[in-house]
């Protein structure tokens, strides 16, 4: 039966035609829809009314995902001709003009290069970008992605990733930009908006709350509506007006009793209502769960196979049970996002990546992600002509740095296909590159398997660089925050025996630290690409200034985290899934911290942290002075202040802005509501001005729908961590206005 239906979908497809490759150049004499100067809108309405009803039911939906689940032989076929290795794709009508949409996973990088024949660049993680605070280095992010998706003939990217980290131990962390709303939502928008001007249908997910791995398909997310507009949706909101993303991609997860891929609430009261986007929604893989509810909900496109939006769709239309006029309303959004992204009159030619221009932009951006967190009597950055022996310990460090894996992975050269949750270490070596910098034999390696030998060559050396791993990948949750395998040991152990010890942390979330009063300094290097090798030696000898700082709060223990043992599948979920919840919700996540997320939640629960958000060291130092806030609380135009670079060594600051709100809002203790990153060369000084939106000094009126400044007294802090704020000043406000 199934085989039967696939292949009527299969004619379809043949009768439509797809690739784009393959369309002649049409014109705007015979097809109107082809004027640039039209708008996108008009353009999808003029196409929208030639379209057949098979025609347009083949655009919502897809048909399987190449080198994913067995598919039958019609399937097969289909990803034969229309298909271009990647992720999935939605049938275009080349008869129209209008292209294939050939998605591709790219969270740091294309996914599945090698198995087509192809390369990719690995950035390092997002959750790394993020760390360098840099909204140039994040447009540069996107820039790279978008330029090698579209030289892998791919024009829709399915990275974008803004879930904020209410659970460090998410599989996923390393794929999104931190916990606090306005850097994770500024961040992404800023990738986004640099990789739709590649022209590719740009997209951010998991819309919304899709915060842990383990049951991610069954989990009901309890939060109230204040807490949600506050916290997880601020970030998809920001990252939508800046970015402007053409796609939006809903999760797994349910919140507050419904799907996501089928919450009105969300996708069309909040997405395409209040934010006015006007792109199209595609499901993540195998994430719908009905036609005319999914269909109304505001579900533009299934997602991999045709469950629900195939023959299901054309029945209910048939019968009545969803009008013509829906249906369009649908497929004029996927219209519309390929002629506003330029697909369409502009469609990606496959091309040869530049590999070195990719290599140069990751380190760049690893250089900038990575962050000091301890540094103790200076023993960084290494001083070649003091240090004459260094022991090198650490797995692979031979021969690569780890990365994320799942989804988001990236072939590594010289690897075909990696099989699912395959550890992959891609070929930076961080000791190869140390070596390059000393003299011969002025390095020794083990991999510290052998604890007894790593012992030995620190209590040799003049100093030990201990590189230790933390994997995370999609569809596993971690168990904790530890080292694995035994990691933890090793760097006592070797702390212990010399106390220069230097330990480089690969890492895709937090990790605990019970070694770390032992050490003389700890970098986190994150997930750091292709020339994570290169960024990290760059780092440690001082080539580089380390200018990273934390998105997310490393936290002392498990224990002082809002949930301290993570919800999974058969647990009773703290009472249960919401009563009326869809049949799939099987347990419940209650979010009872509300917008207190991450450092926000620490500081009100007065948890002291290993490192407080925000936080990173630097090889020179900075003084902040002259702290003033210009124009009207409400309509605040620009906090301004004065950095000085008060030591020896060039070096970028990102000096943060925070507020308090009054006592009468019953808020989190700060917010972060600004930044700026500051380049100063030794002595030189700088005033910073920071615009501030008053959305982000804002609550949500639940009875109003709308956001509101209370009246009372304001704190504005400024300093280079969320605890460490030398300049404040306070304002009052007597409510009159709503931000705009």
């Amino acid at each position: 039966m199934q085989r039967r239906w696939v292949c009527g979908w299969l004619v379809v497809a043949v009768m439509m035609g797809g690739v784009a490759g393959a369309q002649q150049k049409p014109d705007a004499t015979s097809m109107p829809w082809m004027d640039a100067t039209l708008p996108a809108e008009k353009r999808a309405e003029l196409v929208a009314a030639q379209m057949t009803l098979d025609e347009k039911i083949a655009m919502m939906h897809g048909e399987g995902m190449a080198y994913g689940r067995k598919m039958t032989q019609a399937m097969q076929d289909l990803q034969t001709m229309y298909g271009n290795g990647g992720a999935g794709f939605a049938m275009g009508v080349a008869r129209l003009g209008i292209p294939t949409i050939e998605m591709s996973d790219a969270a740091y990088g294309v996914r599945d290069s090698a198995a087509n024949g192809r390369y990719s660049t690995a950035l390092p993680s997002p959750l790394a970008s993020a760390a360098s605070w840099d909204t140039d280095a994040a447009c540069a992010y996107g820039t790279l992605i978008g330029k090698e998706l579209r030289a892998q003939g791919y024009n829709m990217t399915l990275g974008g990733g803004v879930n904020l980290a209410r659970e460090p131990r998410n599989g996923r962390t390393f794929e999104y930009m931190g916990e606090d709303p306005v850097l994770a939502g500024t961040m992404v928008g800023n990738r986004i908006k640099c990789e739709g001007a590649e022209k590719i249908i740009s997209d951010i997910k998991h819309y919304a709350l899709n915060d842990q791995e383990d049951g991610r398909t069954m989990v009901d997310v309890k939060i109230g509506e204040r807490a949600l507009r506050e916290s997880d949706l601020l970030a998809f909101e920001i990252g939508v007006k800046i970015g402007q993303p053409k796609a939006v991609m809903c999760g797994y997860n349910g919140v507050n009793g419904e799907y996501d891929c089928e919450s009105k609430y969300l996708l069309r009261d909040l997405l395409k209502g209040e934010w006015g986007f006007k792109g199209l929604v595609v499901s993540d893989w195998n994430a719908t769960h009905g036609t005319e509810k999914d269909l109304a909900a505001g579900l533009d496109i299934e997602q991999d196979m045709p469950k629900f939006y195939g023959e299901a769709l054309k029945a209910a239309v048939q019968a009545g049970r969803v009008s013509m006029a829906e249906l369009d309303e649908h497929v004029k959004r996927i219209l519309w996002a390929e002629f506003a992204s330029g697909v369409v009159d502009d469609p990606p030619k496959k091309s040869v990546v530049d590999v070195e221009a990719g290599f140069e932009t990751s380190r760049k951006i690893a250089e900038q992600s990575i962050v000091l967190l301890r540094n103790e009597k200076a023993l960084l950055p290494l001083d070649k002509a003091a240090v004459k022996s260094i022991a090198v310990i650490g797995t692979n460090a031979d021969m690569g740095m780890i990365s994320g894996g799942g989804s988001a992975q990236v072939d590594p050269p010289g690897e075909k296909d990696p099989k699912w949750q395959k550890k992959v270490w891609f070929p930076t070596s961080p000791l190869n590159v140390m070596r390059s910098r000393m003299p011969a034999g002025a390095i020794t390696y083990t991999s510290g398997a052998d604890v007894a030998e790593a012992v030995a060559e620190a209590k040799a050396a003049d100093v030990a660089v201990v590189f230790v791993w933390q994997w995370e990948a999609e569809g596993r949750d971690l168990d904790d925050l530890s080292l694995p395998e035994g990691q933890d040991k090793l760097i006592a152990a070797v702390a212990a025996a010399n106390p220069r010890t230097v330990v480089v942390l690969e890492t895709g979330t937090v990790v605990t630290m019970p070694w770390l009063a032992q050490t003389g300094a700890v970098l986190e290097a994150w997930y750091a690409g292709s020339k994570g090798g290169e960024a990290v030696a760059n780092v440690l000898f001082g080539d580089v200034n380390p200018s990273g700082k934390l998105p997310i709060t490393f936290v002392k223990s498990e224990a002082d985290l809002p949930r301290p043992e993570l919800v999974k599948p058969g647990a009773a979920g703290e009472g249960g899934p919401t009563p009326g919840a869809a049949g799939g919700l099987t347990f419940a996540v209650n979010y009872s911290e509300g917008a207190k997320v991450g450092y926000k939640w620490f500081e009100a629960e007065k948890k002291p942290v290993a490192f407080p958000f925000g936080f990173g060291l630097s090889y020179t130092t900075f003084k902040y002075s002259d702290l003033n806030v210009d124009g009207s609380l409400h309509l605040w135009s620009t906090v301004s202040f004065r950095v000085t670079n008060t030591g020896s060594r060039t070096g970028a600051e990102v000096a943060e802005v925070y507020a308090s709100l009054p006592e009468s809002a019953n808020d989190v203790p700060k917010r972060l509501v600004g930044w700026q990153k500051v380049w100063l060369a030794p002595g030189e000084s700088k005033v910073v001005k920071v615009a501030i939106d008053p959305k982000y000094i804002s609550v949500w009126d639940v009875t109003g729908k709308k956001w509101v400044m209370p009246s009372g007294q304001y704190r504005v802090m400024v300093g280079g961590s969320s605890v460490d704020l030398p300049l404040s000043t306070s304002m009052q406000f007597v409510t009159g206005g709503t931000p705009r």
